[in-house]
């Protein structure tokens, strides 16, 4: 588990890089030494979402633990805000209204179910983060924030059904590969505050 303030290193890190690409440095970089901490070295799994005013920004991060945390969050960072293919580009302009958060995951693990209806009962809603593995190479997943949108098992499964590009039912049948992972999220104050 980290800490709040290493959540908010990260965080510092994540808006760091992304003032740099656009040539702006706004947020002061955090220090050799803060980055040395031992946990940032650990590899595991990170998603960078962005928001501009409550709606999604940009979203990209990595479900398998292939890099150390550190390098993680600044390269989804990055991609978050320069390279999901749902946005423009962000934009210097765009700074003002960014927030930034960021998910660590633990590693995910297989969801053994017989039945739609046992796999509906399993699943914990705003807990569990959902991979899903369809015929064809289908596959998607959503972080457990989207339980914030999507509160029943049945909202949450058609659409992560729906980002995979299968029927939005195609979970009923039960031959979908399902894991389940968990998140520590952070994420940067509301206006006004500052992260410690």
């Amino acid at each position: 588990m980290l800490t709040e303030r290493q959540g908010n290193i990260l965080l510092r890190l994540a808006r760091q890089h992304i003032e740099n690409h656009l040539g702006i440095n706004k947020t002061k970089a955090p220090t050799t030494d803060e980055l040395s901490d031992p946990v940032f070295l650990v590899k595991r799994g990170v998603f960078v979402t962005l928001h501009k005013r409550h709606n999604l920004r940009g979203c990209i991060g990595s479900i398998a633990a292939v890099e150390c945390l550190a390098d993680g969050i600044s390269r989804n960072a990055l991609n978050a805000a320069f390279q999901d293919s749902r946005f423009a580009p962000l934009t210097a302009a765009e700074l003002p209204d960014l927030h930034i958060e960021i998910s660590v995951l633990s590693d995910p693990q297989p969801l053994a179910y017989q039945t739609a209806e046992e796999l509906t009962r399993k699943l914990r809603p705003a807990v569990d983060g959902v991979i899903l593995k369809g015929p064809g190479g289908a596959c998607a997943t959503f972080l457990p924030q989207v339980w914030q949108q999507l509160p029943t098992p049945e909202q949450f499964l058609g659409h992560l059904c729906r980002k995979a590009g299968l029927a939005d039912t195609a979970w009923r049948a039960g031959t979908l590969q399902i894991s389940t992972y968990q998140v520590q999220a952070f994420e940067e104050p509301a206006k006004g505050e500052k992260l410690s």
